[in-house]
């Protein structure tokens, strides 16, 4: 019995393609990573203010002190994700 040919097997000329460029790609990519950033930092506003609100109660200050490192973890992550990002659309334009 014959095996059939990679080109059978895959046809890529049926697929969609994308129109988008590396300028689109990376508009819609800072577009995304800024509205992570500014959840990230209202986050961080909401712990504080939970913080503040807690009256020196340990359970809730524990929870908001848990809630401002989880924002700034994911703030950090979300500008590393936004300085790798830049990095490879320079390096593909």
């Amino acid at each position: 019995m014959q095996q059939p040919d990679q080109k059978t097997i895959l046809n890529y000329s049926k697929l969609p393609k994308a129109n988008a460029d590396s300028i689109t790609l990376a508009h819609v990519v800072t577009i995304v990573l800024g509205i992570t950033a500014g959840i990230a930092v209202l986050m961080v506003v909401i712990g504080g203010f939970r913080y503040i609100t807690a009256h020196g109660d340990p359970g809730a200050t524990a929870q908001a002190r848990q809630s401002i490192i989880y924002a700034v973890v994911g703030l950090i992550i979300t500008m590393a994700a936004y300085a790798i990002v830049s990095f490879v659309v320079r390096g593909v334009a």
